[in-house]
Parts: structure tokens; sequence; C-alpha cells
């Protein structure tokens, strides 16, 4: 059997070995020779987003995102668009993403921010001219908590050629004089998407006008989801309580979820298992669990092991506990294998941890019962997990009933 970290190296993308029937690796580089097509000094075509760097901060590299590909147009940036896809097609049309930047700072209120600002707010891709110092160089960025990108280059000028489409609902909450945290809010309540919510809130556009600035795209997607998941437990802990033991489960991309409802006041377990060969763990020997907790009075401190995962998920669990009207206590299993071995952004976690509540859940009347289902579902022994466990090494007395009214 080959060692999962020598995955990649024995199979060179022909023999299938992660499981994916076209090769990853491959399916970007596939796409150079049309990369390289299409860079020049300059750029025309529709702008689908804007990226806010994190280094160099508080002066940071800010730009449109541009599309090279006219087929995905509508979709290269939408994340919430791209559950069920190959994995190799989304790194595909990922490579496409061009990444203009010039540095800023924060606080810039100058008109190349502005523009910026109307096209993280625009509802579909806009059309513009960038002219680059120099033409930009091929490359495929990927994190933990980003979307994947293609070539980046940096700006000279930036022209936006056609008039961003704003909805009237988004224009009416950003330019309003409240907090940030209160329009991120209202924009989810109106329906905007939590991806789309964080491209503004990374564009510096929202918040009363002497606290406005631009925030790093990998902080404001964690800090989006944060912000809208603590607004909306508010609620969440005044609910009634789920009177059974309820499990859902879903997988994608090699990332499987499983996720546990448990009688009682809100509470949260989150457990990541990476697979030696997953992303960020080819040196492992074996699978390295990593967990974080959250208490019923909320956590003091970020979540530094799993950072923008846990919240991700976290968002995922208190928006369905909203949706139903109901709290609980809370473990969730999330199980990375040795076929994810390119990280993709948080956005996996997130929509993967979603889509395990529109499957069919199961229920149980006792604690005991839920945990055998739970361990025949996961990779590991359960046993593994509840050493690390806050929750499930917890003995209460409703769990000897059999049931919860």
């Amino acid at each position: 059997m080959v060692s999962p970290a020598r995955m990649c190296l024995y199979c060179k993308g022909s023999r299938n070995l992660c499981g994916w029937r076209v090769c990853p690796l491959y399916s970007r580089n596939r796409e150079i020779p049309k990369i390289k097509k299409s860079l020049k000094k300059d750029f025309f075509g529709p702008s689908t987003s804007v990226f806010v760097g994190h280094n160099f901060y508080p002066n940071v590299y800010v730009g449109p995102l541009a599309s090279l590909d006219s087929e995905n147009t509508e979709i290269i940036d939408s994340p919430e668009k791209w559950f069920g896809k190959p994995y190799g097609e989304i790194i595909r049309f990922r490579s496409l993403v061009l990444r203009s930047k010039a540095k800023e700072n924060i606080f810039s209120k100058s008109k190349f921010i502005e523009q910026n600002q109307e096209l993280a707010l625009a509802n579909n891709p806009t059309d513009v001219e960038m002219f680059f110092n120099k033409t930009p160089k091929i490359a495929f960025e990927t994190s933990d908590i980003v979307k994947p990108m293609g070539p980046s280059g940096t700006l000279k000028k930036l022209k936006i050629v056609e008039n961003p489409k704003i909805s009237q609902k988004v224009e009416y909450i950003v330019r309003d004089e409240i907090k940030a945290n209160t329009a991120g809010n209202l924009l989810y309540k109106k329906g905007v998407d939590v991806h789309k919510i964080s491209t503004i809130l990374s564009s510096g556009i929202l918040g009363k006008n002497e606290n406005k600035k631009l925030v790093p795209t990998r902080w404001g997607i964690t800090a989006t989801d944060s912000m809208i998941a603590d607004n909306m437990l508010k609620k969440v802990k005044d609910f009634p309580s789920v009177n059974e033991f309820i499990v859902f489960e879903s997988e994608y991309l090699d990332n499987h979820f499983v996720v546990l409802l448990m009688p009682g006041n809100w509470e949260f377990d989150n457990f990541e298992a990476w697979a030696p060969g997953s992303t960020w763990s080819f040196d492992l020997k074996k699978t390295e669990i990593i967990e974080e907790h959250e208490p019923n009075r909320g956590r003091t401190k970020y979540a530094d092991k799993q950072a923008g995962g846990f919240y991700a998920s976290r968002f995922a669990i208190i928006e369905f506990l909203h949706k139903i009207k109901r709290q609980a206590r809370v473990v969730a299993f999330r199980e990375i294998s040795e076929g994810y071995t390119i990280s993709l952004g948080v956005w996996v976690v997130r929509d993967t941890c979603r889509h395990a509540f529109r499957n069919k859940p199961v229920k149980f009347d006792t604690l005991d019962s839920a945990l055998t289902y739970v361990d025949s579902k996961i990779k590991l022994p359960l046993k593994d997990y509840r050493s690390k466990s806050v929750m499930l090494r917890q003995r209460k007395l409703e769990n000897f009933f059999s049931k919860i009214n």
C-alpha cells in the first residue's frame, strides 16, 4: 500500500491513487497555456470580486480579482454555487482568477479604494480595464481560509468601464451610518450570502465613517462567520432545547462531517481529524485530531488551533439551530482524508457542514445509541475523540434517561 504522504509522488497523475477521476493538479496544469496566452501588461474583462492581503499590515495590497475564463464568469467567485462540483473543475477555474494589487493604507479614502468598493458591492461581474507595471506572473496561491487564486500583478491604473449594478437593499444598508457588525447582520437578514458580505466588509465600506477601514480578506471571512453567528446565537440560547439525539452527515471533497445534536443548553465541541497526506499534513505518521470547545457562556480567546475552520462549522450549525428555533449541545466531527491535497478555502467547511443539515437526519432516544451510530460512521474510533472531548467526557443525569421531554 502506498503511503498517503507519498501518494502524489507515486501517482504522478495517472493512477488515481487519491480516488479522483481527474488529477486535481493536472486540472490546473492544463490551463497554463491558456493563462500564458491571456497575460499581458493590460487587461480588459470582468472583475468578479476584490481581494485584500494581510502582509505588511496596516499597509496592504488590495485590488480587483478578474476572470480570465469567459465560460465561468458568473460562478468563478461564488462558492455558494460550487458545492458538488468536481475537485479538478474548481481548481481549474480558480487557476484563471487574475489578482491585481496596489499598496494602500487600511484607512485610505483614495479614488482607487472607492473603485474597489463599487466592485465589491456589485451584484454581477463588472467590466474593468487594468494596466500593470509588468506582465502578471503565473502563480497558484492556496490558503486554509481564502479560495485559490491564479496569476497576480501590480497595478498601475484601474478603470471601471461600466456602471456596477448594486441592489437597492445593499446600497441602503452600506450607505447608512451604522456599525459594521450591525450592517453585516442586516445584509444577512436581507438574504445576502455570507461570502458576499465578507467581500463587502473587506472593502472597507461598512461601519461609521471614522471607523471604516480595509479588512484583509482572510480576516474578513472569519469575522463575517463569527459576527453573524454570534448575533443568531443570542436568539438560539432563548429557544427550547431539542428533545432527542440527532445525527446529521455530509461528505464532499474528502471532507466528511458527522454532527451530533444533544438535548441541553448551547455548548459546542468541534473536531478536525487530518489524515497523513491531506492538506497541511504530508509529514504526519498518523491521523492528528485537533479539538476546540465553546462553553455556553462563550469563548474568551480566538480558536487558533482550528482558526477559520472552527468559525465556519460553528456558523453552519448555529444557522441551522436558528432556522429550526431550537438550541442544543453539539459535537461536530470533521475528518479530512488524504484525497484533499489542495486547500480550496474555508468555504468547503461551511458549505459541507451546511449540506449535512439538508440531508435526512437519524434520531435516537438515548445518548449511548446515538454514539454507537456515530462510531459506525466516523473513520477513527470514537474513543480517540472522547479522550479529547470536553462534552463527551461529561456525565450528566439526563444522559441515563431514555428520552428527555
